[in-house]
């Protein structure tokens, strides 16, 4: 028994030994994630062992998301276009906000094939009661089709009180296409979909389990919140299907998020993701070309927008990239709000930075976690940009799941990527970025409403914090790479 155990630990330091090889000369990881993952592989070398088989291992990217009819909407001409514009100085912007930030734009067109539009017209919801009210009136009026995709989708009264519209409008000859990630909506299964599927909906799931329960790839998951209405209305941010984001779970409270509904030109690259991550889930139902996706959409308005998506198939961090952006070009103001803030050494440098240059800084972050070492790590992260004048604010109204930067009154993004490792490299995002005067100040003033609802973290206070907190904050930061 003695050398039958002796020989299953000696097995196990050998693996551990092979998992460093590995990840220090062949995966080539980000540094900190390669110490965060030694850390664990040697610390707790059984389960640690078993939690890298689960998280640990790199997506293997090659073809991921492929549509072959992408070249039929015209969009590598659209692209090339709009950067040979940019690049002589003759791209028509229809406001001088807009212009200001070319380059920008030009990163975003470049790295992401993120085409800018500028005949939208946006409402933005703050609310979960007001936006699903909205989405189910839009789906309701629905005549062509309904693709609809969430991270988190579940079948309780909000979520079979969508399920319902969306088999009645089945019913009526409307083409409708769900598309959930399955650990996000784990606790639901295709077979909940009976009635959809036996009515001609179709129902995809992204990275499936391989066996009930148990799924092998706990990282990369499609964290992504679209729906898109007959070619025509669009939907994105942080909100996702169920009754807490009504605010109805005694955990969290009241939920604070944000997310748009777009009517303009900007529905067609949201259509473009969908048919994407569609294409990846759903080998068997595949969406082919055809007009009624991509309709011919009159101006709704002059809001500027790109949609820009990033994930573990992407060579550079585009959401990430973005986020810098704004944040190097700021002249005045800085708010952002998120539910996590883990970034890299670069987003620190860059907040602080602004900070130190006279930047008005502001950051909120939720009073109470709903992953404890993420939380701490957050709080440690903000600690950090107190002395250098940044200003942080604690929402105290329920929990701010909000993913929103605004800068100078003039650009913003809403979306769904948080501001840590997680968002910038291992989930499947998408955020909108949105260049107007007016839309950028509705931002703001959300801000301004939730400061009303926030408490102030000073830097007396965060010096003065217990040693029991200084205690789970080293230890969540040690983790924050692989969190």
């Amino acid at each position: 028994m003695t050398s039958f155990f002796s020989l299953t630990v000696a097995i196990i330091l050998v693996l551990n030994m092979f998992l460093a090889i590995a990840l220090i000369f062949l995966e080539r990881r980000d540094p900190a994630a390669t110490w965060a993952w030694l850390l664990v592989l040697f610390f707790i070398p059984v389960l640690g062992f078993i939690i890298y088989l689960l998280l640990g291992r790199q997506l293997r990217k090659k073809h991921l998301f492929r549509w072959e009819d992408q070249s039929k909407i015209g969009i590598e001409q659209l692209i090339d276009r709009q950067v040979k514009s940019l690049k002589e100085g003759k791209f028509d912007f229809k406001h001088n906000t807009t212009a200001r930030y070319n380059d920008m734009i030009y990163m975003h067109l470049l790295s992401n094939h993120a085409v800018l539009t500028q005949d939208n017209a946006i409402t933005i919801f703050d609310d979960g009661h007001d936006k699903f009210e909205s989405l189910i009136d839009d789906l309701e009026r629905a005549t062509d089709h309904i693709h609809f995709q969430y991270y988190i989708l579940r079948l309780d009264n909000l979520g079979s009180r969508i399920l319902e519209v969306l088999i009645r409008k089945a019913k009526e000859g409307v083409k409708v296409r769900v598309l959930y990630d399955d650990i996000g909506s784990r606790g639901i299964r295709k077979k909940d979909f009976q009635e959809l599927i036996d009515h001609g909906g179709e129902v995809g799931v992204f990275f499936p389990s391989i066996f009930p329960l148990i799924n092998p790839r706990l990282n990369y998951r499609n964290h992504r919140k679209i729906v898109i209405i007959d070619g025509e209305i669009g939907y994105i941010g942080g909100f996702n299907v169920g009754d807490e984001y009504l605010g109805l779970a005694e955990k969290f409270g009241y939920w604070r998020d944000t997310h748009l509904r777009i009517e303009g030109s900007a529905v067609h690259p949201l259509q473009t993701r969908f048919i994407l991550d569609w294409t990846q889930a759903s080998e068997n139902e595949q969406i082919e070309y055809e007009g009624r996706y991509f309709p011919a959409v009159p101006a709704k308005g002059d809001v500027s927008i790109q949609i820009v998506s990033s994930g573990p198939d992407s060579e550079w961090e585009q959401i990430k990239d973005g986020y810098l952006k704004m944040i190097f070009s700021a002249r005045e103001y800085i708010y952002i709000q998120t539910p996590y803030f883990i970034p890299d050494a670069s987003f620190i440098d860059a907040v602080r930075i602004a900070s130190l240059s006279g930047v008005d800084v502001r950051i909120m972050i939720p009073n109470k976690p709903d992953h404890m070492f993420v939380y701490w790590a957050t709080y440690s992260n903000v600690g950090k940009l107190l002395k250098a004048g940044a200003r942080v604010f604690i929402y105290e109204n329920g929990f701010i799941h909000t993913k929103q930067i605004v800068v100078d009154d003039e650009v913003g993004t809403v979306g769904t990527a948080n501001i840590d490792f997680r968002s910038f490299k291992l989930n499947f995002e998408v955020n909108a970025f949105i260049y107007d005067k007016n839309e950028a100040k509705n931002l703001a003033n959300l801000f301004y409403n939730d400061m009303k609802q926030s408490s102030e973290l000073t830097y007396e206070m965060y010096k003065n914090r217990s040693n029991m907190i200084k205690m789970k904050e080293s230890i969540s930061r040690l983790l924050s790479p692989i969190l």
